[in-house]
């Protein structure tokens, strides 16, 4: 399991992580802040973490999380990335799709 901060600053130093993760099939999650993170293996500020072994009381603990992470992050990452930004346009952006719709309704009237 790899667990990436949302707040690393530069972020090019865990940009590629997801994807690598995705690559080699490795559950990740993105959390909140890197204090959080940091907090989790005694440190100050930490930017990522890679959990390989835990002690066998705990290991249902991490198949459990690991479950919930593979069905929100890796299962769902083209979904993700493909309703990022909304889809709703801006006004001048709407008015110039909105003029083009009309040019190509007009034309198609005028061939019929």
């Amino acid at each position: 399991l790899v667990v990436i901060a949302n707040d690393v600053d530069p972020i090019e130093l865990v940009m590629f992580l997801p994807a690598l993760c995705r690559k080699m099939g490795v559950p990740y999650c993105i959390v909140k802040n890197k204090s959080r993170l940091g907090r989790v293996c005694r440190r100050k500020t930490t930017s990522c973490l890679a959990i390989t072994q835990v002690d066998s009381n705990d290991r249902s603990s991490l198949t459990k999380l690991v479950e919930t992470v593979k069905t929100n992050y890796n299962e769902r990452a083209d979904e993700i990335r493909k309703h990022w930004g909304g889809g709703s346009l801006g006004s001048k952006s709407a008015a110039k799709v909105a003029k083009v719709e009309k040019a190509k309704a007009k034309e198609a009237a005028m061939k019929a």
